[in-house]
């Protein structure tokens, strides 16, 4: 039986998944310290992702220590990981991981990046090899199910790469940590939705005490 397609993103109260510029991730402490504009993309970014940094399976899969925070936040991380056979994203996503990730990938399984360059694998340690596919999205998540086998397959992102699948009735379920935070601007997940073809059923909220776990499933209208 096979797994489902699901994503699971950080928001913003006011429907943002990242600062406006994506430039913050990728610049130095010291350019950050020199561009006020960086340092602020920064600390918006760490803010929507706070209630996942001090979790134990956080730190434990990124190889950031031993001990963290136990309690539901931590659970659904880890389930989320669990449940996760393969992936897709897209090749801005990748750009940004590749400068930023550990050299043991938090993925641990095959990860298929969609994007217009051939290239050959990368594998990578502790089980992540990246998958180049340049012939669309159809392609990448028939390659990722068929590795998944009866586990889940993830849209890891950008929001661009969810977006398509969402509109082209691909994801059957997603899940969004509600984080308490204003951005004003940014990058919108839902941005340019055709919801005229996708309707949404409720499947849980669970609160914690730095976010709201909501959970959808994703029907067509």
């Amino acid at each position: 039986m096979a797994g489902k397609v699901f994503f699971s993103v950080s928001m913003s109260l006011d429907g943002f998944s990242a600062p406006e510029s994506m430039e913050g991730i990728r610049a130095t402490p010291e350019q950050r310290e020199q561009d006020p504009r960086l340092e602020r993309w920064m600390a918006q970014w760490m803010e929507l992702q706070a209630w996942i940094f001090p979790q134990r399976f956080f730190r434990e899969n990124l190889n950031l220590g031993e001990g963290g925070e136990e309690g539901r936040d931590n659970d659904i991380a880890r389930e989320t990981f669990e449940r996760t056979g393969a992936s897709v994203m897209g090749m801005r996503m990748f750009d940004l991981g590749e400068r930023a990730w550990p050299e043991e990938a938090p993925f641990h399984t095959p990860v298929f990046v969609v994007t217009h360059q051939q290239r050959v694998p990368w594998e990578r340690p502790g089980g992540t090899t990246f998958h180049f596919v340049n012939d669309g999205i159809h392609s990448a998540l028939r390659q990722a199910r068929q590795v998944a086998g009866d586990r889940d397959v993830r849209i890891a992102g950008g929001s661009e790469t969810i977006l398509a699948h969402l509109n082209a009735g691909l994801v059957d379920e997603f899940s969004i940590a509600l984080s308490p935070v204003l951005f004003g601007a940014g990058t919108r997940l839902f941005d340019g939705v055709d919801a005229s073809r996708v309707a949404l059923e409720p499947v849980r909220s669970e609160p914690s005490s730095r976010v709201t776990h909501l959970t959808y499933a994703v029907h067509p209208r």
